[in-house]
């Protein structure tokens, strides 16, 4: 038998929350383990719930799905978190990728492309609808300062989740140096958070091999 997904909708408004959750219901793939309607909700119930995929609106009261993204992959880098929104500019959905989430879909797109979506990030791949990839194309054409060697050790520690003074100590470098070369990595892959260094790791294989397990 096939496990399921887990899934948990997170949006602020009911009616759009059981709309998209009678559409996942009706794959035998899909189980939608609740509804949330903000980001405190979600942080309360997330260990209960377990999902494997979070549909997360952006704009809701008192913990909005920009900080509720960075708040679930500390606590479960594993969840793939998928943005899910009306907003498509290229500010929104950059912000999105950076905090860590691996998906982010227009509240327009068919319904079948939610489901699409759900599969692909469980893939360990990144799902941009259509709307989203044309707000950003421009800059994903653009050429990224690539790391160094150091940066990329002190990129397998952070991701290891090591506070800057266990990487000074285990590195023998200062804890100042650490800084230095934590907004360096962050500029470098255009990363705004922790939460999101972590996803890049797990996503560009920096971390196969080294037996750090997250």
């Amino acid at each position: 038998m096939t496990q399921k997904t887990k899934v948990l909708i997170v949006d602020d408004h009911p009616m759009v929350a059981e709309g998209i959750q009678s559409i996942l219901e009706s794959y035998d793939d899909v189980a939608v383990v609740g509804t949330a309607f903000n980001g405190r909700d979600v942080m309360d119930r997330l260990e209960t719930l377990d999902p494997d995929v979070i549909l997360m609106d952006l704009n809701m009261p008192e913990i909005g799905g920009l900080t509720a993204t960075e708040m679930v992959l500390e606590r479960r880098p594993g969840t793939r978190v998928v943005i899910l929104t009306m907003h498509d500019s290229p500010e929104y959905i950059s912000s999105a990728l950076s905090h860590g989430a691996m998906g982010y879909l227009l509240k327009d797109v068919p319904t079948d492309e939610i489901k699409l979506a759900i599969d692909t990030v469980m893939q360990g791949q990144r799902y941009l609808c259509t709307g989203a990839q044309g707000s950003i194309a421009p800059k994903e054409g653009e050429p990224r300062e690539a790391l160094t060697e150091r940066e990329q050790t002190i990129l397998l520690q952070l991701a290891a989740g090591k506070s800057n003074k266990e990487v000074a100590v285990a590195l023998e470098i200062s804890v100042r140096t650490v800084e230095t070369h934590r907004k360096n990595i962050k500029r470098k892959l255009g990363i705004s958070s922790t939460a999101g260094l972590t996803r890049y790791a797990l996503e560009h294989g920096v971390l196969q091999g080294t037996g750090v397990r997250l």
